[in-house]
């Protein structure tokens, strides 16, 4: 009797892997993993980058081995600090390499994980302040409303601000979401998936957005909440990349200096609602709705600059 032992056939990482696989199938398959159609984009344009920049197929960097792959994607990692990409880039392009590489490997299209190349350390939420009050209240003013853009611009910052909002969440609201008579709209999270929540509205944000919904013509409850009003576009849904290019160009009209974009209308929100609050975090939560407290104690400390405080003593002693 032979004394060898048959490997299990049915254990994917020690199979080869198949000669005939689909790529563009497999970079489909896994993108339709991402629920937001912005990370879909972005994921796809990392990738793209990563076989470009290191002159590769996918069909060949997918069937390599676990020596290649971690060398391959160490030495790009090493480009990108080179050409001085800033560790938020750096860290997205890895992650977006590293789960295509895990959804390959966990269909047996690959014989490798990316587990131990790490990504770059980030100190988060340095700049939290976004511009104060009176600055916004002059983004406000500077807007005409005498056409449709202008009076949905309005309403889209209005909301902005007014709730603290994230660029997607405001991007995927209906019609149907928005309830003028309770203020209220229901939004679609960060993180939560197809899960709804439902935050109040103020007077001026519901009366914002019902004067833009009272200028749009054959609206039903399906469509986008916000649309484009360009020729070749009218009606189709406003898309983050579009949001961001109205509050930048706003801002810019306003005369203000510093680069803005939505999730800097989110920062000033939560500083001036701390600043209104004299620092009551547990009230301020339920405005950023951030998961972990420390965050927003992160806003808190920024805005009293305790550092400075202690600075400005001890060279007063000297």
């Amino acid at each position: 009797m032979s004394n060898i032992v048959s490997l299990n056939p049915n254990l994917s990482h020690l199979n080869s892997v198949p000669p005939s696989t689909d790529w563009d199938r497999v970079l489909a398959d896994w993108l339709s993993t991402k629920r937001s159609p912005h990370t879909q984009r972005v994921y796809r344009k990392d990738i793209t980058n990563f076989l470009n920049d290191v002159n590769m197929t996918l069909s060949k960097f997918l069937s390599g081995d676990r020596y290649s792959g971690h060398e391959l994607v160490t030495r790009y990692k090493g480009q990108m600090i080179t050409k001085e990409l800033t560790p938020a880039t750096i860290n997205r392009r890895l992650s977006a390499i590293k789960s295509l590489v895990s959804h390959a490997y966990q269909c047996g299209h690959c014989e490798f994980t990316l587990e131990t190349v790490k990504g770059e350390k980030m100190a988060q939420y340095r700049d939290t302040s976004g511009i104060d009050l009176d600055l916004f209240k002059d983004v406000l003013a500077n807007i005409d409303r005498s056409y449709i853009i202008g009076v949905r611009d309005y309403a889209l910052l209005v909301l902005l601000w007014s709730n603290a909002l994230r660029r997607s969440e405001v991007s995927k609201a209906s019609i149907k979401d928005f309830d003028p008579d309770g203020m209220t709209l229901r939004i679609y999270g960060k993180g939560r998936g197809t899960e709804a929540e439902t935050v109040s509205l103020g007077k001026g944000t519901v009366m914002a957005i019902a004067n833009y919904l009272e200028l749009r013509e054959d609206v039903n409850p399906d469509d986008p909440l916000f649309v484009a009003h360009k020729p070749g576009y009218i009606g189709h849904r406003l898309h983050t990349n579009s949001i961001y290019n109205v509050v930048k160009k706003r801002c810019e009209a306003a005369g203000i200096k510093k680069v803005m974009s939505p999730h800097r209308i989110r920062h000033s929100a939560i500083t001036t609602a701390l600043d209104k609050t004299d620092g009551d975090v547990r009230k301020v939560q339920k405005l950023s709705r951030h998961a972990n407290l420390n965050t927003l104690m992160i806003y808190d400390d920024n805005r009293l600059n305790a550092q400075k405080d202690m600075t400005e003593l001890l060279d007063a002693l000297i």
